[in-house]
């Protein structure tokens, strides 16, 4: 079992010991953290955080432990519940509250959780704020609030409904010519709060839809993960309704696959290649992804004269601040994350389906015919479990070593790119392994590309 302490929050299978698993007395430290930084950083001032939560099995019981930390610690809470990330992030911006945590352990199995923690723009908390939860929760030189400072709950509410209505009064979201195309749309939830959301989003938009997966029992029906190998029920119910296409999001929607009316893959790599495609025919600017995305952005970012791609480092948070920094217009993550900063800074799987269909309304043409117009790259995403005797700095630094011929990047990982494909091994931020992406023009060649670093990995942490 495990727990996985970063600048991002904290994340880690329930049960067990504490300090080896996320048990309720780490929920209740790292809780008190995040209150104290926020209090730090609002000092003289009375503190609102958001709550919000995904449909795990775990996730009201983590819930309570976080609303009475956050009470006990002096801080209000407007508890949202059942709640995406996105929409936990736009609570924050609407209300605006100090901060925010949400719990959710996004694609992970159904034995994890997590606390991914917000700052007062709805946004995660960046490298220094992190590293300061972190020390503080091994802190303790701290006396809770009294009994007449503890905080109250201001407020409970559904705050899903008015975050389909933000969506839908973006610029960009044509809502009456989605409705006219009457798309046939199947939804694949995996038994969370997109069951919720995202088919009242669909039925706003006039869609019809077929839900599967969508009741939020917490119990996912396959691996949450929007992987193709993941995604065979909704393949066969989509050739067999004659669907339009699929639509496919991880357990707390911030992440968007489409599936084709053939059943096949869209690839979620290609989320934001098409709705970046949409975004720069009307709004000229820049793009973002990071460092293990497609190259197909940036192919696609280079049609519209004037703008310019750059990629960041892996990480939402790296990611924003890139956009940022070079004030993109459309960014995101190849794992099918959308953030369009005109609605705000966060991977948003509801603004990429509005954003999509209305872009999708406008052609003449199927999914699969669509794709075809875009580069074709295959990328092909591995990973190698860590066990402790595995020196992961070492490995990274002799792949660099061997490598420093060609162009290499090692502000994340390393990457290595090559003239037709690359390669990108890093140590996840979310889990105990080393991913190895690869990306080539086809498929055989980038799984051929991953088979041989995980071949060399191996030598070199076998020797």
């Amino acid at each position: 079992m495990t727990l996985i302490k970063s600048i991002s929050g904290i994340r880690g299978t329930i049960g067990g010991a504490p300090s080896e698993n996320l048990t309720p007395l780490d929920v209740v430290k790292f809780t008190t953290a995040y209150a104290r930084l926020i209090k730090d950083k609002n000092s003289g001032k009375r503190i609102t955080i958001v709550v919000g939560r995904d449909a795990r099995l775990s996730g009201s019981m983590v819930e309570s432990l976080v609303e009475g930390t956050l009470l006990g610690s002096g801080a209000d809470v407007i508890n949202v519940g059942l709640c995406t990330t996105p929409g936990t992030e736009m609570a924050v911006i609407t209300h605006k509250a100090d901060g925010g945590i949400i719990i959710t352990a996004s694609h992970n199995p159904r034995e994890w959780n997590a606390l991914k923690l917000l700052n007062e723009r709805g946004e995660f908390l960046d490298d220094a704020e992190g590293r300061m939860v972190l020390a503080m929760a091994e802190d303790n030189d701290y006396n809770y609030p009294t009994i007449d400072d503890i905080g109250k709950v201001i407020l409970r509410e559904d705050f899903n409904k008015r975050h389909i209505e933000q969506v839908l009064a973006l610029p960009l979201v044509d809502v009456e010519a989605v409705r006219k195309r009457k798309f046939k749309v199947v939804v694949d939830a995996v038994n969370s709060v997109g069951g919720i959301v995202i088919p009242a989003l669909l039925r706003e938009l006039g869609c019809e839809v077929v839900e599967l997966n969508c009741e939020p029992t917490g119990e996912f029906a396959h691996n949450p993960e929007p992987l193709p190998e993941n995604l065979t029920q909704i393949s066969e119910v989509i050739r067999r309704e004659g669907a339009d296409l699929g639509i496919v999001v991880d357990p707390d929607v911030d992440r968007l696959a489409f599936v084709m009316e053939n059943g096949e893959m869209f690839v979620e790599e290609y989320t934001l290649v098409a709705v970046a495609d949409y975004v720069l025919r009307h709004t000229k600017g820049n793009t973002v992804s990071n460092l293990s995305s497609s190259r197909a952005l940036s192919d696609i970012t280079a049609r519209y004269e004037g703008c310019s791609y750059a990629a960041a480092a892996v990480g939402e948070v790296n990611v924003v601040k890139k956009m940022k920094d070079t004030k993109a217009v459309i960014g995101g993550e190849g794992n099918g994350g959308v953030i369009y900063p005109e609605l705000h800074y966060g991977r948003d799987a509801l603004v990429g389906v509005a954003l999509f269909l209305t872009y999708f309304a406008g052609l003449d043409m199927t999914m699969s015919e669509l794709r075809k117009t875009y580069p074709s790259y295959y990328a092909s995403k591995n990973k190698i479990e860590l066990t402790p005797e595995i020196d992961v700095d070492k490995i990274l630094s002799e792949i660099k070593s061997r490598y420093s011929g060609e162009k290499v990047n090692d502000i994340d990982g390393v990457k290595i790119d090559f003239e037709h494909n690359w390669v990108h091994l890093r140590k996840s931020n979310t889990e105990p392994i080393i991913r190895i992406y690869t990306e080539a023009r086809s498929m055989d060649e980038a799984d051929s590309l991953a088979k041989r670093f995980i071949s060399e990995i191996e030598q070199i942490y076998k020797a």
